[in-house]
């Protein structure tokens, strides 16, 4: 990519996120969520229907998302694990496949100790997919799955589970902040809270071309990628819900494709594929050929005929407050001065 490719690249971004951050704050909601579920509903029936011939797996990042949310269970130490756990947005299963693969290291139960999970998600057929379908390992958790929209009152009582698991379905969430305190209400006291949510430059290079497309061929900008939340809101979404010891990383995971085409329909097919209630009702084919052209044209990986799709990963860890847990001392309790646990020396002048 030219040193002016990339610069009007940044500006295209920078303009696009801003338009996407001014759009989120003007409606009360980003999402038509009914659509949504129409769109997932529709992506597990094509996986029933044509998995026998497809060459590929759909759910190939769903699946690795969701083990790099599993291993940071491994990195908790509990004596008990965490015995009765809830899957928020379960999908078909990714969450509960990843626990089954191995044993804990507590000596019970899949990973994290995890002996009992129940798996939540408002896609009754993408929850029910693989119902039938088993693997090894499944003896190590017990499972059961309800239907249930993730951005109600979930229907458990206060205090239920030691663990709450979601990877990579809180971005299709429109009120984010009610689903946090919903959760801190489920959970146990020392209970946790674990997920994996999209970041806001996850298919930024899809999102630029698309823009520079509807430019050229219609004259106007329409929301196709997001809006996506962004790395610095998460720990102040985990503190405002009353989660203590937040632990926030990123991650980019890096895709190939050969063209723009074949990226839209894996989105498609997953269920990823545009549900903002801003979205136009008709995107031309023009629009659709001339974005493939440019994404070719600006976002091809060096040295191959593949073009390069990133996602960007949030993960984060939030506490239910609990006596056992450190915390720091109120002010003014302090019993030493700085000055006498560290030896200052006045630089010579």
């Amino acid at each position: 990519m030219s040193q002016s490719t990339r610069s009007l690249y940044r500006v295209v971004f920078a303009a696009t996120r801003k338009c996407h951050l001014s759009s989120e704050a003007s409606v009360t909601y980003a999402f038509d969520r009914s659509f949504k579920q129409l769109q997932r509903d529709n992506a597990a029936r094509a996986v029933q229907k044509w998995s026998h011939h497809d060459a590929i797996s759909y759910d190939y990042l769903r699946e690795e998302i969701a083990r790099r949310l599993v291993d940071r269970l491994d990195d908790i130490r509990r004596d008990e694990g965490f015995s009765l756990a809830l899957d928020l947005g379960s999908g078909p299963g990714y969450v509960y496949r990843a626990i089954c693969a191995d044993d804990s290291l507590q000596g019970a139960g899949g990973m994290g100790g995890v002996r009992k999970l129940v798996q939540v998600d408002s896609s009754v057929e993408m929850l029910h997919r693989d119902v039938d379908i088993s693997f090894e390992g499944s003896h190590r958790c017990d499972t059961y799955r309800l239907h249930a929209d993730e951005e109600s009152k979930l229907p458990f009582p206060d205090g239920t589970f030691d663990l709450v698991i979601s990877s990579a379905s809180l971005h299709w969430i429109n009120d984010l902040p009610s689903t946090f305190a919903e959760v801190r209400r489920v959970l146990k006291p020392d209970g946790c809270f674990m997920f994996s949510i999209i970041g806001g430059t996850t298919l930024s290079e899809l999102r630029a071309a698309m823009v520079l497309a509807e430019l050229e061929r219609d004259g106007g900008v329409s929301t196709h990628v997001g809006p996506f939340v962004e790395l610095s809101d998460v720990g102040a979404l985990l503190q405002r819900a009353g989660f203590a010891l937040p632990t926030i990383d990123t991650d980019t995971i890096h895709l190939a494709f050969p063209h723009a085409g074949v990226l839209m329909e894996h989105l498609q097919r997953m269920g990823e594929n545009n549900a903002g209630i801003k979205r136009r009702d008709r995107t031309s084919l023009d629009t659709f050929l001339a974005t493939a052209c440019l994404y070719d044209q600006l976002f091809s990986v060096e040295g191959s005929d593949e073009i390069e799709a990133s996602v960007q990963v949030i993960y984060a860890i939030g506490w239910t407050p609990h006596e056992s847990q450190q915390r720091p001392l109120e002010r003014g309790t302090a019993t030493h001065k700085m000055t006498d646990m560290v030896d200052i020396t006045k630089a010579s002048t």
